[in-house]
């Protein structure tokens, strides 16, 4: 393997990985957290990694492990319709429904609002949204490299300022960390480990993984094994950049309540931390990398997205779905920030138990041979209690049910409560499945080399 890819081609497809995964907006939720957690920084920081970078480098091991050729063809083990529902809803999520309308939110928070003399004024951000959805679609409409172009040149640049002020924060460190509120006081790390869910970074290497696995394809590799080693190099490297920096914006965060207070989002953080070490210069060079950084990964998601349903909706073209997506997520957009991120909780509650649970059938695919009612009722019984707690986030509790699952379900109340379950439904699937071998058919398939 070693002579068919070199060091270097690892460290640059590494690289790659991690710009697909850091967005501006991932830079929000560190930030918020360490404000949040205050003395419990470590515990909580830690449980903000394990899903916002652990979870996300298995589910890239996991669609190298599969060997299915994108996410719908992994989810059709469950049955085929849920397949084209769940990867549907998973593509709206990282696409229309949040993250694309997150880029620009991102991008008004901390590149405009931080000099606008009326900053809670509705206007700036309706007029902001026309001219970056309008420069979103335009290039997603272009069959041009300038946005490849920009996204290498911005990554490091974005990169090099966030390590400046890394760097500022813990050789001058604005004050000492203070004490943890709201939910951080008890089960910091639970806490932390649903915040990494805002990530939306295990739904998104669902979609990467796949991009991934076909560049080491195209190296050469062509063995199962050596393709899940290749990829895990790749995206181990991913990883140590993401933890350090998610950790290092933690304690900016962390550091930074006894001056700031306690403000509305990372990005207002982040904002006024930047202005807090450099002054105007330091807000304007940071707006204006984030706002270009966050133009890219609009262009890719609309693109992405448009090109998806295409594929499953081929009457409507690819012009009129990223037309479509562009305008809906310009009208999400304006909702604003705070708002669009405590709108997308319950919904990405409801999606990650799914996404985990399908993670974890993918790796222990082998071990009960594939067997179709195993992937159904461990999804079932996963999605019933991921659905109550999704609710519950959303505010519409239904009493009984959260009492029964608080006095039943063991991680109920650190919300991890489908964990038993999924569990539950894996063995009662396995114990039901027929003495047929229909379900062998992926497995022996899957066995054979990955050509």
């Amino acid at each position: 393997m070693s002579s068919r890819v070199s060091f270097t081609t690892f460290i640059a497809v590494g690289f790659m990985l991690f710009a697909l995964f850091f967005g501006a907006g991932n830079l929000i939720f560190p930030a918020m957290l360490g404000q949040m957690a205050g003395e419990n920084i470590l515990t909580a920081n830690i449980g903000f990694i394990v899903t916002g970078v652990g979870l996300p480098i298995l589910a890239i091991m996991a669609m190298a492990f599969s060997g299915k050729s994108d996410l719908q063809s992994l989810a059709s083990r469950v049955h085929p319709v849920y397949a084209i529902v769940f990867t549907v809803a998973l593509y709206l999520a990282i696409g229309p429904l949040f993250a694309i309308p997150r880029t620009n939110t991102v991008s008004f928070e901390m590149g405009i609002r931080p000099f606008l003399s009326k900053p809670d004024s509705f206007l700036p951000l309706f007029l902001f949204t026309i001219v970056f959805f309008g420069i979103s679609l335009f290039f997603s409409l272009q069959s041009s490299k300038l946005v490849d172009i920009i996204g290498k040149f911005l990554t490091p640049v974005l990169l090099i300022f966030i390590g400046i002020l890394i760097v500022a924060s813990f050789v001058n460190p604005i004050g000492p960390v203070q004490a943890p509120v709201d939910s951080f006081l008890d089960n910091s790390f639970f806490k932390g480990f649903q915040e990494g869910y805002l990530t939306m970074d295990v739904l998104g290497a669902f979609v990467f993984g796949i991009v991934i696995v076909n560049i080491m394809k195209d190296r050469g590799i062509t063995t199962k094994k050596d393709l899940m080693v290749s990829t895990l190099k790749v995206a181990v490297i991913a990883g140590v950049l993401l933890a350090v920096i998610y950790s290092s914006l933690t304690f900016i965060g962390a550091s930074s309540v006894i001056e700031l207070g306690h403000l509305e989002n990372g990005g207002a953080i982040l904002a006024s931390v930047s202005y807090y070490y450099f002054g105007s210069f330091g807000k304007v060079i940071l707006g204006f990398i984030v706002i270009a950084a966050c133009l890219t990964t609009s262009i890719g998601l609309i693109t992405a997205c448009a090109s998806y349903f295409n594929k499953i909706v081929p009457t409507v073209s690819y012009k009129k779905w990223a037309v479509v997506f562009t305008i809906f997520s310009a009208v999400i957009s304006n909702i604003g920030l705070s708002t669009l991120i405590s709108v997308s909780v319950p919904v990405l509650y409801m999606l990650y138990p799914l996404a985990m649970c399908l993670l974890v059938l993918t790796f222990l695919h082998p071990l009960f041979k594939g067997k179709t009612r195993v992937y159904q009722i461990s999804i079932l019984f996963t999605f019933i209690v991921s659905l109550f707690e999704g609710l519950k986030a959303a505010g519409l509790q239904i009493e009984f049910v959260d009492h029964l699952f608080t006095a039943y379900l063991p991680l109920y109340s650190v919300g991890l409560g489908w964990v038993v379950p999924a569990i539950v439904g894996g063995v009662i699937g396995l114990f039901f499945s027929s003495a047929k071998n229909d379900d062998m058919e992926d497995y022996l398939t899957e066995e054979k080399m990955v050509g």
